[in-house]
């Protein structure tokens, strides 16, 4: 079977950019899901970060040894002032990577009593990552736009649904912001 020829240069322009399209659509699978990219010239304004103001000390023989690597005064702890904005001890959270604070023991101990699977991050984000290669298979786009509402669709929770389910069993429930209304 031969293919028919075109004639006409419009239609075979026309013919040309289809597939042009078509191909483009088929290169470009994104499986990131959400849009992250920083866009126009200006400064990522998430990255700028003021540092906290200096200070004097009361005595500054009470100062410690400087420590190359170490803290300094004032170092971001953005953990503890959190806290301290809450109205706790901002004194006694965890720095980043100084494993579980005394407060969290016995939590990390009961939660953890039938053992913990040390490899779970790395699993989960090697099945997520094969969720997100089958969920984009599909999803041939010109434009790229955000797909993380989309892929997840389905393993969503119905707040509403789960809400007239407890309700409906005689649990008591707080009251909820009608559906659309926020």
């Amino acid at each position: 079977m031969t293919m028919p020829r075109i004639a006409n240069p419009i239609a075979k322009l026309s013919v040309l950019l289809a597939l042009m399209v078509g191909l483009a659509a088929c290169g470009n699978r994104d499986i990131g899901l959400h849009e992250l990219r920083v866009r126009g010239d200006g400064p990522e304004e998430f990255a700028i970060v003021p540092a906290k103001p200096l200070e004097t000390p009361e005595s500054f023989a009470a100062l410690p040894t400087p420590t190359p690597g170490g803290n300094n005064r004032t170092d971001l702890t953005p953990e503890a002032d959190a806290v301290a904005a809450l109205g706790g001890d901002g004194n006694r959270a965890t720095p980043r990577g100084a494993g579980v604070g005394a407060g969290d023991g016995a939590l990390v101990t009961y939660a953890s009593r039938q053992g913990v699977n040390t490899g779970i991050r790395a699993q989960l984000a090697a099945e997520d990552l094969e969720f997100r290669k089958r969920a984009s298979l599909f999803t041939w786009q010109i434009m790229r736009e955000d797909q993380y509402y989309d892929a997840y669709r389905r393993q969503a929770i119905d707040p509403y649904l789960v809400l007239r389910a407890y309700r409906r069993a005689g649990a008591r429930t707080p009251s909820a912001v009608p559906p659309g209304s926020n």
